[in-house]
């Protein structure tokens, strides 16, 4: 798929079949978020590819619970919703951590880098996947060590983004392109 397509085509999959991605796309994915550029080639995430459902099921119903504490009063009823899953139950999800601004000023914005490639290729290899910024939650919470501990972050390195992948089972349009968002000074 050419690149520009797959940056037309590509859409936040929020609903996924009940089917694993392979090895070779998983491995794939990575080596794109690898292929991101970084701040003086810094490289400062850690990517974490979590395919077992019994973890990704806890960190989801920790963010859950923690965001129930949170919350704005109109997001509750969503928050408390038996059928919410912050990860909208993909098979996988890859976990990206980074160390704190204070250490990489730059670390979250090379790592918005690194996500968008593995969208992209996502989408350039047929597949659906949404970027996540609200797991964090779950790093936050009583567990939050322990998740740290299980998704093999580097010491000194925390949540920052997600994604998840799968083979998607919906589709949605577009949306609207602003042509207010561009100015020109030539």
């Amino acid at each position: 798929m050419n690149v520009l397509d797959a940056i037309a085509q590509r859409r936040s999959i929020r609903s996924y079949k009940d089917e694993q991605i392979t090895r070779e796309q998983l491995d794939t994915l990575l080596q794109a978020g690898l292929y991101a550029p970084s701040a003086v080639n810094s490289q400062p995430w850690h990517f974490t590819a979590v395919q077992d459902q019994a973890l990704i099921d806890r960190i989801n119903a920790a963010t859950q619970k923690q965001l129930l504490k949170t919350c704005a009063p109109e997001m509750r009823e969503r928050f408390a919703s038996p059928a919410f899953h912050v990860f909208h139950h993909a098979p996988t999800v890859i976990f990206i951590s980074c160390p704190p601004l204070s250490e990489r000023r730059y670390a979250q914005t090379d790592v918005g880098i690194a996500i968008e490639n593995m969208a992209l290729a996502a989408c350039g290899l047929g597949l659906g996947s949404v970027i996540l910024g609200m797991p964090r939650d779950a790093f936050a919470s009583p567990e939050g060590d322990e998740f740290r501990r299980l998704l093999h972050f580097p010491d000194g390195y925390d949540f920052c983004l997600a994604l998840s992948v799968g083979v998607p089972a919906a589709s949605k349009d577009a949306h609207p392109i602003g042509a207010d968002k561009i100015s020109y000074v030539l």
